[in-house]
């Protein structure tokens, strides 16, 4: 009887556990806005797994990192076709609230088949839809962009572009010079030069028309007002550790500036911060590489928080649009006393590091011949066998830190189980203001998007419908003919509306019509997404 009254006691206190952690968890339903905040900043640490967390935390002395505080549930990351995302769809869902196929940027899939998701409506497939900084810039709020990798990669390119693939890199960044975006920070010099270009258009001329153009931090620092443009380098930018400290600017150094030009507009402003090379250095299985940028990505995250709790009126929001490589503090090798190595095992042969993979390559001769001093002098290494040494001899610019990476992770106990990406829930990290409840418990990652719209008062589905609108359908209705001229110009296609008298000439992916050869802005980009042409509203005005 006593065993019976004993199990029946523990039963009901579980339950009553179950139920008080369960009553906990806000979801995004739950969620209650007191009054609409000014400002939203979402950190994005790509491709971030736990255990890179806790390796960068230990790495740093234990001491706590400013993500810490603000931990307070997960994020589901599968995409519309698959339960481990690409970063394209897992961004698109962050930025616009919906899932998307894998390779998509702001646009619909073309099927949802994970479970749970509704069927695409016959004619939406690959429709393209609004993003949190369209809405944002369309409610008066200034916006901004940041990333350490090429501006138009996938992440940044979902917050500011439209296009069924992510490759589509001349597509995606003439809208981002379109997209009146008031700040622009990252790297990618090389892909908006038109001597590069298949479309030829001269976008870095474009861009000096409207911004403040940077390459240095010295003129960032200098730029006080305004729009600003920075672009740090020809492609990526470098990891924090190989960074060069006087002309290149730390993800804090750009978070910092972007917050002191955007928080000038009254009526606030929307921020999207990307720590892309993390995602780079787990694909590489590199633990300095990761610990480098994780780091760095916290001390941006430092600057985000700074402002919020001094201003009162600002969200801020990080995760992680996945997981990326399975690391783990403890590989093979600890499998039978990983219980008894100290810290000083896994940390010791970490701190030898001084630069990355990427970054001892610039030290290495043209025929490599110096592959053991370097390795010794940057990293610690006294004991490279001669097959390592061979390894690094054969590796192809660029690849350094896939070569040397998983070197030092072995020496650290580190593992990876994979060069790819990895379908784990990732932590959720909010710092709320008093205005608006805290998002907890296990959400999706589409929740990011509604939770910010939410906060800010916007309509994301409101916006959409104001910006894409199916352009050959409408200006139909409206009397006109509509022809795509793709055959003048094919690397920059025009769509051509004829009513009467006017003529309305609109280049794709940009912001502007011609009527009757008179330039005319609209509110969004014009997009073609290979099925079909989509408008802002303001362009069927113009033929009314």
């Amino acid at each position: 009887m006593k065993s019976k009254r004993f199990l029946t006691m523990l039963l009901t206190l579980i339950i009553l556990l179950t139920s008080s952690f369960t009553s906990l968890a806000v979801g995004i339903d739950e969620v209650s806005v007191y009054d609409e905040v000014k400002n939203v900043i979402i950190l994005i640490p790509d491709g971030m797994s736990s255990d890179a967390v806790t390796l960068a935390r230990w790495y740093n002395g234990g001491k706590p990192l400013n993500l810490d505080e603000l931990a307070v549930g997960m994020v589901r990351t599968y995409s519309s076709d698959a339960p481990i995302a690409d970063s394209a769809p897992a961004a698109t869902a962050m930025a616009t609230g919906y899932k998307s196929h894998t390779g998509y940027i702001g646009v619909l899939p073309d099927v949802n088949t994970m479970p749970g998701l509704s069927p695409i409506e016959n004619g939406n497939e690959k429709m393209p839809i609004a993003n949190l900084l369209e809405a944002a810039r369309l409610s008066g709020r200034a916006t901004g962009i940041i990333s350490t990798s090429e501006i138009m990669h996938a992440t940044p390119a979902s917050f500011s572009a439209h296009d069924p693939s992510r490759k589509n890199y001349d597509s995606i960044s003439e809208q981002q010079v379109y997209q009146g975006i008031d700040v622009v920070l990252g790297g990618g010099t090389s892909f908006f030069r038109k001597e590069l270009r298949k479309d030829k258009e001269d976008l870095i001329s474009e861009i000096k028309k409207e911004y403040n153009f940077v390459t240095t931090l010295t003129e960032l620092n200098n730029v006080k007002e305004g729009k600003v443009w920075g672009m740090f380098g020809e492609e990526a930018l470098s990891y924090d550790f190989d960074r060069d400290q006087k002309n290149e600017p730390s993800l804090a150094e750009m978070t910092a500036k972007a917050i002191e030009i955007l928080s000038k507009n009254e009526k606030g402003f929307f921020l999207m911060v990307e720590g892309s090379k993390i995602d780079w250095a787990a694909h590489a299985n590199d633990p300095i590489g990761l610990i480098s940028d994780i780091l760095a990505f916290d001390k941006a995250v430092g600057e985000a928080l700074k402002f919020a709790k001094s201003d009162g009126n600002t969200l801020v929001i990080a995760a992680s649009d996945h997981g990326n490589s399975g690391i783990t503090i403890g590989n093979a090798n600890t499998s039978s006393n990983y219980d008894k190595l100290p810290l000083s095992a896994f940390l010791d042969p970490l701190k030898k590091a001084e630069l990355t993979g990427e970054g001892i390559e610039k030290h290495l001769n043209d025929d490599k011949s110096n592959v053991r001093d370097v390795m010794r002098k940057y990293y610690g290494i006294n004991d490279l066998t001669n097959e390592e040494v061979e390894q690094i001899k054969n590796t192809k610019s660029g690849s350094m830190n896939y070569t040397v990476g998983p070197m030092i992770a072995k020496r650290a106990n580190i593992g990876f189980t994979t060069n790819g990406h990895t379908g784990e829930d990732v932590t959720l990290y909010v710092y709320a203001p008093k205005n608006i409840d805290l998002l907890t418990g296990v959400i999706e990652n589409t929740d990011i998007a509604k939770y910010a719209e939410k906060a800010m008062g916007l309509d994301l589905n409101e916006t959409s419908k104001k910006l894409f609108v199916w352009s050959r359908g409408e200006f139909e209705a409206l009397g006109a003919e509509v022809q795509f001229d793709n055959l003048t110009d094919p690397k920059n296609p025009v769509l051509i509306v004829t009513k009467g008298d006017i003529k309305l000439e609109m280049p794709i992916n940009k912001n502007i019509a011609y009527v009757n050869g008179e330039i005319v802005k609209l509110d969004g980009v014009v997009v073609y997404n290979g099925i079909k042409t989509y408008v802002p509203q303001s362009a069927l005005e113009l033929v009314k």
